[in-house]
């Protein structure tokens, strides 16, 4: 049989000090999840493959396609399921196949969205929502996950949760630069991504907020910007296009909202 690819060990430090930074010192019970999380899939905190919120760990969309690459996946088909969906109500059911190297049958999942168990963020993208749940079921358990995904979560906000369990110090002023250099920087890291990939700034900022779990960019701590930045700009490189769909989710829902 063929030995599992352990991660090294310098990912496993490097996942531990950007969880403590983000999300104040990890728990023992809490850091030992994170440790085998990071050697059995090779997750990377700091590139959003994975998330602590309230007191639990979760796997992200970003984090599966990555691990489903690493692990050779043959394909991933999807389907609407229509018995079960409904376009005026904005209600959809999809079915999701994941096909593994190797493997004579596919894995599949369902997943299912409409505007009672999606965040308001995303009213209007209701499709998307179902297809990615669906995709993550079938991706989980194809690679033997049993963590949920964050995205198969109801309509309890995500960017919520993380407060509680980051460390209660005063917030950190990154967006104005004025005491010192580490704004100023930080904003021309972010900048240069942005134009490197043609992305929306305005749109950028508003996933930099959710990301960190706050409700406007000043309240985020340097940590926290520092791994968005990390995590942006590694999403713009492996796939922009699907980093584009994640923008302009939050495009439609304002304009919704107006």
């Amino acid at each position: 049989m063929k030995r599992r690819p352990v991660a090294p060990r310098n990912l496993c430090l490097e996942n531990k000090s950007v969880a403590d930074a983000i999300w104040a010192p990890l728990t023992p019970v809490l850091s030992q999840a994170l440790d085998h999380l990071t050697k059995q899939f090779s997750f990377c905190v700091a590139a959003g493959d994975i998330l602590l919120l309230n007191g639990r760990w979760y796997v992200t969309h970003s984090g599966l396609i990555s691990l489903a690459f690493r692990q050779g996946c043959n394909g991933i088909s999807t389907s609407v399921v229509r018995r079960y969906s409904e376009v005026g109500s904005r209600s959809w059911t999809f079915r999701a196949t994941v096909y593994k190297r190797n493997a004579k049958r596919g894995f599949v999942g369902y997943g299912d969205a409409d505007p009672s168990n999606v965040s308001p963020l995303v009213h209007g993208a209701e499709m998307r929502v179902a297809e990615t749940r669906a995709v993550n079921r079938a991706l989980r358990k194809a690679y033997g996950i049993g963590i949920c995904s964050v995205e198969e979560l109801g309509n309890q906000r995500c960017d919520q949760m993380p407060q509680r369990d980051v460390r209660k110090l005063p917030p950190e002023k990154v967006d104005t630069g004025n005491s010192n250099g580490n704004g100023a920087r930080l904003r021309d890291r972010l900048c240069q991504i942005i134009r490197k990939h043609e992305l929306d700034g305005e749109l950028v900022k508003v996933y930099a907020t959710d990301f960190c779990g706050t409700k406007t960019l000043r309240e985020a701590k340097r940590e926290q910007v520092e791994a968005f930045i990390v995590h942006l700009a590694d999403w713009a490189e492996k796939d922009r296009n699907a980093l584009l769909c994640q923008l302009n989710s939050y495009a439609r829902s304002e304009a919704g909202a107006a």
